[in-house]
């Protein structure tokens, strides 16, 4: 993949943070605990819509934000006026900046529950700062090219584009849920400012207010097939689908010599409309014209569609995607895993709950996938403590953390780190790839899952496991906790 070569659009967010990691930072100032080297996972604990996996988003703008990160005079005023935070906390953060590292999982990486997708290693007040963005940059574009994928697949072939903007939560919504689209699979989006910030082909013909502008629907048809002879969808549900809107449809093309055309259908029994459509189409000798439908579809009613041989070449998918809505939440988190003594010693931490799914991992790790040699497919990821490696030339048992009785014995395998350095010493060291390249890499990626994991329904439990000793350290620091 080349280097991203586009203008890229910059704002400070530096003060788009919780308020308590601010009060935590002059707290760290105050101790003596500013300098003090952290370790932060971040992780997911639940698949949105109950899927077999996600997909992973939202790097690029993180890496923005981590260059840009500074405090203003003007944020500084804004503290000061709080009465909260000591006159050499504030002096400090004039010439903040971080200076830590960032591993991660490249965007458009398929991921599972309980694995760190993300690691941060910086002092305690950089690490406890950036806790905010971190998440909202992972977790909404997550969570968008998550349901994405799901839409796309259902779809199973036919372009989606993304419709979404006008019901989206905010302009972030929009533009950044345009560009997590596409990097799942969208073909493009009617979001325009997403193809000139991130090159996302923007796509799109007419609303109903168009043929509602004119005296006859014939009339809206045949002055935009004048303009627009090349590139001719009509929408053709404002009045009557199949006693006006296919016969002016075919009306307009035949006059203008148009057959590479489209119609859409943005409303009723769109699985009985698009046959019908494409009986009439096919009559009228229009075999290549495309049939389009929207209204708010989402995976499940576009399997459906297809399950009743609806004939439909493109979907158009709106709100149920721009908002993820029948799951609109990513929940990632930031914990805390390990500390650094001065002396370069690891000490590992852990988060105890009554949850299960609540009790951290400790300790810097790695992360492994695993893929069989002669598929190509994912067989399981395995979290790892740093300092471990894996030798793929020798048999490996894995376990399903859920069944913990339940395992497998993998050979011929290949294994992959998952997690790269993106930051080293505050410096940014991570390739700045364009869309297009993320959305093929994510292809190339979710290609490699079982398609019992990607089903919609009751997908197979991926294996994420944990390696003998970083399981070992685990339940040794629960049983000096409990």
């Amino acid at each position: 993949m080349n280097q991203h070569d586009t203008p890229r659009v910059r704002e400070n967010y530096t003060m788009l943070c919780d308020f308590y990691e601010l009060t935590m930072g002059n707290g760290y100032f105050k101790c003596g605990k500013r300098d003090t080297i952290t370790y932060f996972d971040v992780f997911f604990r639940d698949i949105p819509d109950g899927g077999g996996y996600a997909v992973c988003a939202g790097l690029d703008q993180l890496i923005d934000y981590i260059n840009d990160l500074h405090f203003t005079d003007e944020d500084i005023e804004c503290l000061r006026r709080k009465n909260t935070f000591s006159e050499d906390f504030l002096a400090y953060l004039k010439n903040f900046s971080f200076t830590g590292d960032i591993f991660a999982v490249p965007e458009g990486t398929p991921i599972f529950p309980g694995e760190p997708i993300m690691v941060v290693r910086a002092p305690a007040i950089e690490a406890q700062f950036i806790e905010t963005f971190v998440l909202l940059s992972i977790n909404h574009q997550s969570l968008i090219a998550t349901k994405t994928s799901r839409i796309v697949g259902a779809a199973e072939g036919r372009p989606v584009a993304e419709f979404g903007s006008r019901r989206a939560q905010g302009t972030a919504g929009a533009i950044l849920g345009a560009r997590a689209a596409y990097i799942a699979g969208c073909s493009s989006s009617a979001c325009t400012i997403a193809e000139e910030r991130f090159g996302v082909p923007a796509s799109g013909t007419m609303a109903h207010s168009w043929v509602q502008m004119f005296d006859s629907e014939f009339e809206a048809f045949d002055t935009y097939c004048s303009i627009y002879p090349e590139n001719a969808t009509l929408l053709i549900d404002t009045y009557n689908v199949l006693k006006s809107g296919v016969p002016n449809a075919i009306k307009a093309f035949k006059k203008h010599g148009i057959t590479k055309c489209g119609v859409r259908i943005d409303s009723g029994d769109v699985a009985y409309l698009s046959r019908k459509v494409r009986k009439m189409m096919d009559e009228a000798g229009l075999t290549d014209c495309k049939i389009v439908v929207s209204n708010s579809l989402d995976e499940h009613i576009i399997r459906d569609l297809i399950q009743q041989g609806a004939r439909i070449d493109a979907f158009g998918v709106g709100e149920r995607l721009i908002t993820s809505r029948s799951s609109p939440v990513f929940g990632g988190v930031y914990k805390l895993c390990a500390v650094e003594k001065e002396n370069g010693e690891i000490i590992p931490k852990i988060k105890i709950s009554e949850n299960i799914e609540k009790i951290t991992n400790p300790h810097f790790k790695k992360l492994y996938r695993l893929f069989d040699n002669e598929s190509g497919k994912a067989i399981a990821d395995l979290i790892c403590l740093h300092h471990e490696t894996i030798d793929d030339s020798k048999p490996l048992t894995i376990f399903d953390p859920h069944f913990t009785w339940k395992k497998k014995t993998i050979t011929n395998f290949t294994a992959k780190e998952l997690l790269e350095p993106v930051f080293v010493n505050g410096k940014c060291v991570y390739p700045r790839y364009k869309v297009s390249e993320i959305r093929a890499f994510c292809q190339e990626q979710i290609d490699t899952l079982w398609d019992e994991v990607k089903r919609l329904d009751n997908p197979h439990r991926y294996y994420v496991d944990l390696s003998e000793e970083l399981w070992n350290l685990k339940h040794k620091l629960l049983s000096e906790k409990a």
